[in-house]
């Protein structure tokens, strides 16, 4: 269901008030009641959507000054929306507004892309200081959609690989793999990190699937090239840079 809210405007400010235009993505009714009244008195404009999927929608193609996210949502989640955002170059400030507030779960979403995560219960202050604080932040440029260490290339839209021009062909797990390595350019990262990243495992399952990847993922990415990117750090871990 979409609810936008009345007296909508093209344009990111309302006006000589300052407000904002914010994108409220939550389906409880009674937070979002109360959370949109909040901002409506402080003088922004909230546009309400319930669903994950025509949040997507308006995250891609209409302007907003700061978005405030549920995770749980139906249609799509949070942090695929998110993801998606930043994988489409979208800058817009957002914070994760959830009941789920453990430790991982608040790195999965600044990790996703997030930019603050606030748990639920909270206080309407408390929200209100924080999307301040993301206003005030200078505009950031657009995130990578194409990641380039030396003559490698990654496009996280289109889902490609290229190196000095060669398409490579990735499955979905190496894919995530080298781009991980790509974000960490000269860094390097555990085994640990890697099973953690990847494969979602919090424990060590005593088994060979990160050397595994790491192997096949060579021989795409470096075998037939005259240089290697990928490198192993003895008894540490793995990292991607050029020579």
């Amino acid at each position: 269901m979409l609810c936008l809210s009345t007296g909508w405007h093209s344009g990111t400010k309302l006006g000589d008030n300052g407000g904002m235009r914010i994108l409220l993505v939550e389906d409880d009714k009674r937070t979002s009641d109360y959370i949109r009244k909040g901002l409506t008195e402080a003088g922004h404009i909230a546009d309400l959507l319930t669903d994950g999927r025509e949040a997507l929608v308006h995250g891609l193609h209409e302007p907003y000054d700061v978005n405030v996210h549920d995770r749980m949502l139906p249609g799509l989640d949070g942090l695929s929306i998110v993801k998606s955002l930043r994988g489409a170059g979208v800058a817009t400030p957002i914070i994760f507004l959830t009941a789920v507030g453990g430790l991982d779960d608040r790195v999965d979403g600044l990790e996703a892309g997030g930019d603050d995560y606030l748990v639920k219960p909270f206080a309407f202050s408390e929200l209100m200081a924080r999307i301040n604080a993301l206003a005030r932040r200078p505009p950031s440029q657009a995130e990578k959609t194409v990641l380039k260490v030396s003559d490698l290339e990654l496009d996280l839209v289109r889902r490609t690989c290229r190196r000095n021009g060669t398409v490579i062909d990735l499955m979905p797990r190496e894919f995530s793999l080298l781009e991980l390595l790509m974000r960490n350019e000269g860094r390097v990262l555990t085994r640990t990190m890697l099973l953690e990243r990847i494969w979602d495992f919090h424990f060590d399952p005593q088994t060979s699937v990160v050397e595994t990847h790491i192997s096949r993922l060579r021989a795409k990415i470096d075998k037939p090239f005259d240089r290697q990117l990928l490198h192993t750090v003895r008894n540490t871990g793995y990292s991607l840079h050029a020579p």
